[in-house]
């Protein structure tokens, strides 16, 4: 595989309707917003589920999910050493890292720092070519709170719950939301990050929630629009990615409207000579 030679950058529009995109566990899993009612997505979250997409596609991938764990290890530190072996083996901290990058395809895409015992106090840090940015909605959203009721004793001997015992689901009513990420090509050198690693990523996006079902997310209330793919023809870039990411907007058609679908947005690219982007449509 040729190691990645141009630099790449990519926007993801995706849509929310009656889900909860991304809780926030210091408000009762509310949906993220921030002070302007602009709803958001961590970059974390994001980031879970393209490694998630990078399993079900058949590729390794270290920071796995407890429960998708593919290869019977309940830890980092057990899935490195069984992997990698002791760090202690190593003459020096960058064989260790770039074994790990050889075995990982997340690890040469998103970076890691490997703490462990093993490692006698010493971090060994790995920084990934692949920067994603959290996701920001396109307009304000609204949060919806629904009261739910449940009837069912969790342990045996509880005292039987009554049908009026109360909890909580939060979700937003419609959502647009734009992700941002670039694919550094410096980087991609030292970790191994190569152009057919950019198809994967690119395909991971294009599907991102493909198998990403829960009850707060049920099957088709999340979606990606579309993706913007951006190949530059050098390793630095013909323009920043700044301003990349600035020339693909989602545009409200009607502004004195609360938007309720996709169908009350615009979206506007900004030709950048020399710099056409691929635009897929999300499965």
């Amino acid at each position: 595989m040729s190691v990645l030679q141009k630099k790449i950058d990519f926007v993801v529009f995706a849509s929310v309707a009656m889900a909860n995109p991304n809780g926030d566990p210091l408000n009762g899993n509310s949906p993220r917003t921030d002070y302007s009612g602009l709803g958001e997505m961590s970059d974390v979250c994001i980031k879970r589920k393209i490694r998630n997409r990078m399993q079900d596609l058949g590729c390794a991938v270290f920071v796995q999910s407890a429960d998708r764990s593919d290869d019977g290890c309940s830890s980092l530190s057990e899935r490195a050493s069984s992997k990698l072996g002791n760090a202690k083996d190593f003459k020096a901290p960058d064989q260790y890292a770039q074994k790990a990058c050889e075995t990982w395809l997340d690890v040469r895409s998103f970076g890691q720092v490997f703490a462990f015992k093993d490692t006698k106090g010493v971090s060994i840090g790995v920084r990934g070519p692949v920067s994603i940015h959290q996701g920001v909605s396109v307009s304000p959203v609204q949060i919806e709170d629904m009261q739910i009721t449940k009837s069912v004793n969790g342990e045996k001997g509880e005292k039987p719950r009554s049908s009026d015992t109360m909890g909580m689901k939060h979700f937003v009513r419609f959502g647009l939301y734009k992700i941002k990420g670039s694919v550094n090509v410096q980087l991609a050198e030292k970790t191994g990050f190569s152009d057919e690693d950019a198809k994967i990523l690119k395909e991971c996006l294009r599907t991102l929630f493909v198998n990403d079902a829960s009850s707060a997310r049920p099957d088709g209330s999340m979606e990606v629009i579309r993706l913007y793919w951006w190949e530059h023809n050098s390793k630095e870039g013909q323009y920043s990615s700044a301003r990349v990411h600035r020339s693909v907007q989602a545009k409200l058609i009607n502004p004195d409207q609360i938007p309720s679908g996709i169908d009350g947005y615009q979206m506007v690219l900004e030709p950048l000579e020399g710099l056409e982007p691929e635009v897929l449509d999300g499965i």
